[in-house]
């Protein structure tokens, strides 16, 4: 996905860090090693928002880094609307010390390279070729991250006390409802953003363009 035009892939300095799956990407030693070269950073599934590892993710927003994310959290093969997206990414944006710019990218076309049902229900040994493979990049999304926390304290949220590791208030005094809030609000701006761009990508493969 990073090798197209344009993205700094051969350096290792400006290459992307990325979230992913402890089960999946970390599960024996060897794993682990090389998921951790391909600067990866093991999650959770389910361990909640506010895991330990997502501070090491904060860490490298924190230094300037550039953390890719799975908003949606699942593998969707489907030519079907956003779904609701994880608040992990929301809360990385809302507690970064300095506001990351988002750059919202959608890909379409790679349900073809490795289809979950190849053959017998199975993904192939080895990614398939000769696929016509889109990627579309938006334009960077700048949060007014102050303006949203000022809005969501005045906002009537429920709190939740099943909230998995939740803190019942946040460094800047926001409630569990407000983060809440705060985080579905900065989420439902980036599907937007995101269906927006996957309807393209869809018009633009039906187009052969």
């Amino acid at each position: 996905m990073w090798g197209f035009k344009g993205f700094p892939t051969m350096n290792a300095k400006l290459a992307r860090w990325v979230l992913a799956a402890e089960d999946i990407c970390f599960k024996n030693a060897f794993y682990s090693y090389l998921f951790r070269l391909g600067k990866c950073i093991p999650i959770t599934r389910g361990g909640g928002i506010y895991q330990e590892n997502m501070n090491e993710a904060l860490d490298v927003l924190t230094n300037g880094g550039w953390l890719h994310t799975f908003p949606e959290g699942k593998i969707c093969q489907e030519s079907v609307p956003i779904r609701r997206l994880k608040w992990g990414t929301a809360s990385l944006i809302a507690r970064a010390p300095v506001t990351p710019l988002v750059l919202p990218i959608i890909h379409c076309g790679f349900e073809k390279v490795m289809p979950e049902k190849y053959k017998f229900g199975r993904r192939p040994l080895f990614p398939l070729i000769n696929r016509n493979i889109k990627i579309i990049v938006g334009e960077p999304l700048d949060f007014d991250i102050q303006s949203l926390r000022q809005e969501a304290k005045t906002m009537p949220c429920e709190s939740s006390s099943g909230s998995l590791g939740w803190p019942n208030s946040s460094p800047d005094g926001l409630s569990v409802g407000a983060q809440r809030w705060l985080y579905a609000n900065i989420s439902d701006q980036i599907r937007n953003v995101m269906e927006k761009l996957r309807c393209f990508g869809m018009a633009a493969k039906n187009l052969q363009l």
